[in-house]
């Protein structure tokens, strides 16, 4: 009788028992939550980090720039960074990686007002550019210029502190290097000003990934990191798929993003996600850090498998 019983009692004990606590990971963003970050958003509404057995924690910054440095520090698995600064990083001696990307394409561009006189980059001769990080935007300034016959000192260069649409609307300068062009094109033409962007891509810079994942170099056989990738797959895919539906998930989660604006951009960017945050660039990888040490922003081309892996 007592072995009949067993196999039920065993079920029953087993239907009983707690579930296992989902892996936690932490993710550090670049910025406050906003549309770039749709598909860690919708990964999260949609319970696609859920079903990797993730509990992921996403925390933005009090400091933009501190996240790489946290990570590499050990406190927190995985930050937000750019693609231009790892290069940076790695030559500061941090011990990071890309594994996966989330922008695939720039979002920096150089914007000037449709109704401007600067209709090409040489009219920025003798003009004002705003800026607000100096370093790489001064040499994607000093690239998309010289392909016109123009340099660097041709330009009055002045610092806006990260407010580029107000100083192009109060006419403070010509044209701005730094706007991301799902944002400020957007800001520009809701304030009855459209603008006018040239993309670094097409004038002399090679393509880069704007956003991506890094984590320390040493971690890159933790097994949330794949787990984590198929999730923002999902939630990539879903949003490619159904644009306005994820809208409305990305806004009912963060109601303060509702607005035109953040609506504006979150459209923009839906095609600029990655669809394969996985997938890895070798060849694109190792262009950009020769033109980082062209450009002398870095003294070495350090060894691609040093900083940036597909992880599986």
């Amino acid at each position: 009788m007592l072995d009949r019983l067993r196999p039920a009692l065993l079920a029953l004990i087993l239907s009983a028992s707690p579930a296992a606590a989902a892996d936690h990971l932490t993710v550090l963003l670049d910025w406050f939550v906003n549309p770039d970050h749709a598909p860690l958003v919708v990964a999260q509404e949609k319970g696609y980090f859920a079903e990797e057995d993730l509990d992921v924690e996403m925390i933005p910054p009090a400091d933009p720039s501190a996240p790489p440095r946290l990570v590499a520090a050990g406190e927190g698995d995985v930050a937000i960074s750019y693609q231009p600064n790892l290069y940076l990083q790695i030559a500061e001696g941090l011990p990071l990686a890309r594994f996966g990307t989330l922008v695939e394409t720039p979002l920096n561009s150089l914007v000037v007002l449709e109704d401007s006189d600067v209709t090409t980059l040489a009219d920025l001769k003798g003009k004002t550019v705003g800026f607000s990080v100096g370093g790489f935007e001064d040499v994607l300034l000093k690239m998309m210029l010289e392909e016109s016959g123009v340099s660097l000192d041709d330009v009055d260069l002045v610092n806006v502190n990260f407010a580029l649409s107000p100083a192009l609307l109060a006419d403070r300068v010509d044209a701005v290097i730094g706007a991301f062009r799902n944002v400020e094109l957007n800001q520009l033409d809701i304030e009855g000003k459209p603008g006018r962007a040239f993309y670094p891509e097409e004038h002399g810079v090679p393509p880069y990934d704007e956003l991506i994942f890094i984590a320390r170099s040493d971690k890159l056989d933790d097994d949330r990191l794949p787990r984590f990738l198929k999730a923002i797959e999902h939630a990539t895919l879903y949003l490619t798929n159904h644009p306005e539906e994820a809208l409305e998930i990305f806004t009912k989660a963060h109601p303060d993003l509702g607005d035109e604006l953040n609506r504006r951009a979150f459209m923009d960017t839906v095609a600029r996600f990655s669809k394969s945050p996985g997938a890895f660039d070798a060849g694109r990888y190792q262009r950009f850090a020769e033109f980082m040490k062209d450009q002398g922003l870095i003294e070495t081309v350090p060894e691609l498998e040093s900083y940036a892996q597909a992880v599986r």
